[in-house]
Order: structure tokens, then sequence, then C-alpha cells
């Protein structure tokens, strides 16, 4: 078992959390906005860059993980700060709960708890985002990963993007998707309620765009319902992938969020 992550800077901890289909270069610029006064440790979650690929015996879990995440913890003395987009903002989520107290501060970008919106009745965005799971798992078993890519990055990164996307792109594209096949057990299967979620003891900062995607914006709305001593704020353009295509609008919400932190 190998765990990939790159090491910067020097103070308190930072953690960051990549989203499926990425790595941790994604945080390159975060990286460095931070490293000047944080140890920024980016993490590759299992089958990205050199970490160990999901072996695909057993349905893959938050819990698995989130364990990657309390490895680079467990030699850190003092709170440790989180850092996720989107899948990796869940495994952020997991990984807080796991860590409990030792967590300052929690910063979730446009994070997708899918199972929250069939615990909590969002079945119109469930169903939605249940086709999506549907078209890679069906796919992906058969092996067809440029079919997956093409509707994979119309959802997320906006419609007629595949068809806008040069063709280099579309080959790291395609050759990054596998890894998502197992990850869709783990934020579709997931049993951690709302509550847990409210039961968090870190300082937790929630970024999205108000024109993302309907399970996006439900699970924020559920979010907000339940955890109102949170902060939430909204970024005017970028939809899911803003934290890669305007890090100017989220990099600068995030450093505030964590230079804020009392600890």
């Amino acid at each position: 078992m190998k765990v990939d992550y790159t090491d910067e800077g020097q103070g308190p901890v930072v953690v960051l959390i990549h989203s499926s289909v990425s790595a941790n270069q994604q945080w390159r610029a975060l990286a460095e906005a931070l490293k000047d006064r944080y140890r920024v440790l980016a993490i590759n979650l299992f089958g990205y860059g050199d970490t160990t690929p999901w072996p695909g015996t057993s349905p893959q879990s938050l819990y698995a993980q989130a364990q990657l995440v309390l490895a680079l913890s467990e030699d850190v003395t003092g709170p440790v700060h989180l850092v996720g987009h989107s899948f990796g903002g869940t495994v952020a989520l997991k990984a807080a709960m796991l860590l409990g107290s030792r967590v300052g501060s929690l910063v979730l970008l446009e994070p997708n708890p899918f199972y929250l919106l069939k615990q909590n009745g969002r079945t119109r965005a469930f169903l939605e985002v249940c086709g999506l799971r549907d078209h890679v798992k069906c796919f992906g078993a058969l092996g067809d990963w440029s079919r997956v890519a093409e509707r994979f990055a119309d959802y997320w990164l906006g419609d007629g993007a595949w068809s806008a996307m040069p063709e280099k792109r579309r080959a790291a594209f395609t050759k990054a998707l596998p890894p998502n096949f197992h990850e869709w057990d783990a934020v579709m299967d997931e049993e951690t309620t709302i509550e847990e979620c409210k039961a968090l003891t870190a300082r937790t900062l929630v970024v999205s765009d108000q024109a993302t995607r309907l399970p996006i914006r439900e699970i924020v709305d559920i979010l907000a319902e339940a955890c109102p001593h949170w902060s939430f704020h909204s970024v005017a353009k970028g939809g899911h992938m803003a934290p890669l295509t305007h890090p100017e609008l989220v990099n600068p919400v995030i450093r505030d969020f964590l230079d804020a932190d009392p600890a």
C-alpha cells in the first residue's frame, strides 16, 4: 500500500483532497498561495498518481478513502485543516468525522455526498445522479471509457465541454476516469446521516456556485438547513469545476477562512 502526496511549506498542516478524475496537481495554485505560512500536504486518492489503486474486490467506502487522510495526519502535532473538492470534499467530510477534535477547520468545495439526497427525500436530484452513476458503471464495466468520458465531461464541466476539448486533453481525461468507477460506491452507499454532519466541531466552510448541477445545489441546501452554524460562500461563476477553472475566485476565500482559524 502506497500513499502518494506532495509536502510543501511549514506551519499548521493543511491537507488538500482532490476531486474525482483529477489528482493532487489540481492544487498547484492553492498550494503556492498557502505554503508561505502552512505546511501543505496534497494527497492522491486511490488510483491517482502513485497511490495504490482500489483493488476492486469489494465496494469502495468513504471510510477507506478517509484512512489515507488519517495516515497523513498521524504524526501531525496541533490541528489539521482539511480542504476537499467534489469527491475530495466528501472524503474530507468523512475524515473530519473520524479525526474529531483534531480538525481545526474544514473547507468543502462543491462536495458530493450523494447519499444525503436519498436520506433527505431529494428524489429528483438523487435520480439524476443515479443516471450518471449507471452510465459510468455500465460502460466502464465494458471498458468503453471514451463513452463514459463524453457524458461525464458534459455533466460536470458543462454542456458541450467534450466537443470543445482538445484531443490531447480528451485522452488525459479518459485515462483518469477508471478510479471513478469505484468512487460511486463510496458516495452512494455511505450511511452517515446529516445529524452526524451537524455534530462536527470543526469550523466549516462550504463553497459552491449557485448555477452548479442540481444534485450539488440540493446537497448544499441540505447542509445549510441542518448546519446554520457553518459558513457558506457562493462564487459567481465556474460551476462545479470552479476550484480548477476559476482559482482566482475560490483560493482567496479558502485562504481567508484558514487564516481566521483561532488555533
